[in-house]
């Protein structure tokens, strides 16, 4: 990325060289060429600091003036002016170019933009759509274990092995597996006399859920070796990509640590079987944790710099940026509560708004002991706080949208203010219909890919608002100083 700005820079340089001869009055091709000044060179040229080059020949017409041009652009990236002032240059130029690579090397370097994919933009492109391959894979893993939760298969497998293994394949391991769910509290307690048909269909649920799950894993590491071997994965790239890789692989352990809770005896004998709701927030924030992180490296490859092209839009950004941030967060804890309301299946009680039943509040919010217990196994609690913090996500985006037109910033940072605000509304549509229809798969399902969404682009805005390069800053700081 720097290298092309510099050649962008010495390609500026050739242009204004040729823009100046551009200005020489037209002569007749009988007069004679008045002298030219002397010409100074700077240190970057081959004429060497201070130096007098010899006089160039007389123009023969403005149709030479323009081939000339042509030739200074072209020439531009070795800093070299129009072809009549390359008399000694010719004779150096292999020096001259080994040092426009080491000057363009350390330029990056101590730019103050730190790349994190190396050997040039075929490289970062490669790296950055694998990376938003991963990302969506991820999506997919987290709706798809909503899907499993909401048809109620994630008991159905009653064990767990962490490479996986084959699944069913004959009528006696179907009904082998069976005969281990039985024993599960589930089936005594809520499924009692459910046939094998229906049992292969919450089996498969579970089943494709973890496999997808190891897929991922696969599809990650792969490529993750192939683009270390290659060279193109900086140090500060390969420790991020190894502790998200890590993460993935306890991703599985968690889910089976969630799923253990649900395979024990409740507590009371009217109680139906379910996973712990605590076990489940630490599975899907843990899942949240991957996307979020896959999605800023992706966005960190693809765009080193964010988009920024004056430094007033630079210090609206830095202002905005002050209010994006707690609304990203207040994004973020909104969708970790719903993994309490699924937890405690909290969304097939109080199905009416705005009110919650007959009253606002009801009776039975701090009903439990110690108090703080209310907050993530009440039914009423975990509810009526899930709609409190909804409710403070659309007020936080519409606050940041309101905002967002008396700050001057880029047209695209605007633009995506203004997607948020469409999504957040969206997303609390979603979940209010959800809750009058007593959580259907579908619009349940829908829901979680709406908060999903909600998260992206807030972690989008919230990339694009940070803090320029040093390099850039200095950039547009030349650039107002020119003006």
């Amino acid at each position: 990325m720097m290298g092309s700005r510099v050649a962008a820079s010495l390609l500026r340089r050739g242009r204004d060289q040729a823009s100046a001869l551009m200005t020489i009055p037209r002569l007749p091709r009988s007069a004679p060429a008045p002298p030219p000044a002397p010409s100074r060179v700077g240190s970057g040229s081959c004429g060497g600091g201070g130096r007098h080059l010899p006089p160039p020949p007389p123009p023969q017409s403005a149709g030479g003036l323009f081939a000339a041009s042509r030739v200074a652009s072209y020439h531009a990236f070795r800093s070299f002016g129009p072809k009549s002032f390359m008399g000694q240059c010719t004779r150096k130029m292999s020096t001259t170019a080994a040092t426009l690579n080491s000057n363009m090397a350390n330029a990056t370097a101590n730019s103050g933009l730190k790349l994190l994919v190396t050997k040039g933009p075929q490289a970062q492109k490669a790296v950055g759509i694998w990376l938003f391959g991963c990302a969506a894979w991820v999506f997919s893993m987290v709706i798809l274990g909503g899907v499993t939760r909401l048809t109620r298969s994630g008991l159905s497998m009653t064990d767990w092995k962490f490479a996986g293994g084959l699944p069913p394949m004959s009528e006696e391991e179907w009904l082998l597996e069976f005969q281990k769910y039985k024993q599960s509290p589930e089936y005594m307690r809520v499924n009692k006399g459910m046939n094998l048909e229906d049992f292969k269909f919450i089996y498969w649920m579970e089943y494709a859920h973890r496999m997808w799950g190891r897929a991922l894993g696969f599809v990650f590491a792969v490529p993750f070796a192939y683009f270390v071997a290659k060279g193109y994965v900086t140090r500060q790239l390969g420790v991020r990509l190894s502790a998200l890789f890590a993460l993935g692989g306890a991703q599985g352990l968690i889910g089976w640590w969630m799923v253990k809770s649900g395979l024990e005896e409740p507590a009371s004998e009217y109680v139906e079987p379910r996973v712990s709701p605590y076990r489940l927030a630490a599975h899907l924030t843990s899942a949240f944790v991957i996307y979020c992180g896959i999605l800023w490296t992706a966005l960190s490859v693809v765009m080193p710099d964010p988009p920024a092209e004056s430094m007033k839009w630079v210090k609206g950004a830095a202002k905005f940026r002050k209010l994006a941030i707690p609304a990203s967060a207040v994004v973020g804890i909104t969708a970790i509560s719903g993994a309490f309301v699924a937890g405690n299946d909290a969304g097939r009680a109080y199905n009416t708004f705005p009110k919650m039943g007959d009253s606002w509040i009801p009776e039975d919010v701090f009903s439990m002991e110690p108090f703080i217990r209310n907050f993530f196994e009440n039914t009423s609690t975990v509810q009526l706080n899930h709609r409190i913090l909804a409710t403070s996500t659309l007020l936080s985006v519409s606050a940041l949208w309101l905002a967002a037109r008396k700050v001057d910033m880029h047209p695209a940072v605007k633009s995506l203010v203004g997607s948020t605000l469409g999504m957040a509304a969206l997303q609390v549509t979603l979940g209010i219909s959800t809750l009058l229809m007593y959580v259907p798969t579908s619009l349940g399902s829908a829901h979680q890919a709406g908060a999903l969404t909600l998260l992206s682009l807030m972690i989008l805005l919230t990339h694009t608002l940070r803090r320029p390069s040093p390099a850039l800053l200095k950039s547009l700081a030349s650039a107002v100083k020119s003006t």
